[in-house]
């Protein structure tokens, strides 16, 4: 299972900052997060970028169980 990391606002729609998810893609990770968090979350991810061990990833990359799964929604100022 892939560690998900969750920051900012998409820690607050999934209240919890980490999870361990089944997938063999970012997508299938994703996908398992909006089914196990809601509407709320899965509106919020589609203006966060995603990273994967560090880097940003597109959807169809493949993930492995110890790779480490970041979301991080836009930051706002003030």
């Amino acid at each position: 299972m892939a560690r998900l990391r969750l920051f900012a606002a998409a820690r607050e729609a999934a209240g919890t900052s980490h999870d361990e998810l089944s997938g063999a893609t970012v997508r299938e990770i994703l996908e398992g997060a909006c089914s196990r968090y809601g509407q709320e979350f899965e509106a919020l991810l589609e203006t966060c970028q995603v990273w994967c061990n560090g880097e940003p990833v597109a959807p169809n990359t493949s993930v492995c169980e110890d790779d480490e799964i970041a979301v991080l929604p836009p930051v706002s100022g003030g």
